[in-house]
């Protein structure tokens, strides 16, 4: 059992410290209109911990040994509530949350490259990437202070969500508004892109490496991109309206893509590509998060302000529960 502590301000108790038992495992949910970062018991399913982010945090990554959870501030709220106009101020940071301590650590400064929205953390947990739309770039970072070591130019309209091939000598880079992939060579520094269909946003490397698969929110279909090759090898429909992320099983038998107009969840046969089920959850479904034993997962559904925790195996939904104001982006920390 890992005892995950806070330091609190208490009213005439200075310098309280509470520990929490949690089992070794936190689920991090993002509340894009509540600017904060929600910590979640994944036994429970009770919130731990909130801790303040910077305004609209949409991605969150986690360090290899369960340690940090790193937050892309990138400044949209409000994005798909019904009657409520979204609000964007362009975010420029980064917020470390160091979940031992429950306790914000850090804040990194990207200074000019401003909308900062997906992020990876490397295996060793040295290295950060972060794709930066307003900058039409992608940035890695050090780890630990935040410093930019490289930047590479997509040229390609939302560079949104990033993904490395498993050795981590390639980037994956979906483009919202190009609708490509950009494919980024971290041993060569070569940068290419493949248009794939409207609005390329979510993204996913299987677990062997063989292939990418995308999902064109604004063509209703799914792109699968040959990683040896970098071509693309088939498009098909995703199963529903506006198919917004992409997300495999850990055993990579399977693909999940999340309809967010169509508020359900498509499951795909990831060898034959064909659809063998179809999960209905709450409103505007976005993030996906697959537990590392491949039991369960769990959707954000932003509009209805819960997650949905879905049994993979009988994709069948376990159980919803609330973390705040239009969850997206998660993350899982053991």
């Amino acid at each position: 059992m890992l005892r995950r502590c806070a330091l609190l301000a208490v009213v005439g108790l200075a310098g309280l410290v509470v520990c929490l038992d949690l089992a070794g495992e936190i689920l991090v949910v993002l509340n894009k209109s509540d600017h904060e970062a929600a910590l979640v018991d994944p036994a429970s399913y009770a919130v731990a911990a909130k801790l303040p982010t910077g305004k609209g945090p949409h991605e969150a990554a986690t360090s290899p040994d369960g340690r940090f959870a790193y937050v892309s501030n990138y400044g949209s709220f409000a994005v798909f509530r019904q009657g409520e106009r979204p609000r964007m101020e362009p975010g420029n940071t980064l917020t470390v949350i160091d979940l031992n301590q429950l306790a914000v650590k850090a804040t990194f400064d990207l200074g000019s490259y401003t909308q900062p929205h997906g992020l990876w953390v490397s295996r060793d947990g040295s290295r950060l990437w972060v794709t930066c739309e307003g900058a039409q770039a992608v940035l890695e970072l050090d780890a630990q202070t935040g410093a930019i070591l490289k930047a590479w130019k997509t040229n390609q309209n939302v560079s949104h969500m990033v993904v490395p091939a498993p050795d981590e000598r390639k980037l994956y880079v979906a483009n919202i508004g190009s609708g490509s992939v950009t494919v980024i060579d971290r041993t060569t520094d070569g940068v290419k892109s493949i248009p794939t269909g409207a609005g390329a946003e979510g993204i996913d490397v299987a677990p062997d490496g063989r292939e990418v698969w995308v999902s064109n929110r604004g063509a209703h279909s799914v792109s699968v991109i040959h990683t040896a090759s970098d071509r693309v090898l088939a498009t098909f429909e995703s199963g529903g309206q506006v198919p917004i992320r992409v997300k495999f099983t850990p055993d990579g038998r399977q693909a999940w893509v999340s309809n967010a107009q169509s508020n359900s969840v498509s499951v795909f046969d990831a060898r034959t590509r064909q659809l063998i089920g179809t999960i209905e959850v709450g409103a505007v479904p976005v993030g996906i998060l697959m537990t590392p034993d491949g039991r369960r997962a769990f959707v954000a559904n932003t509009n209805a302000n819960q997650v949905t925790v879905i049994d993979v195996p009988g994709r069948q939904i376990l159980r919803t529960f609330t973390t705040g104001t239009e969850p997206d982006g998660m993350a899982w920390a053991h």
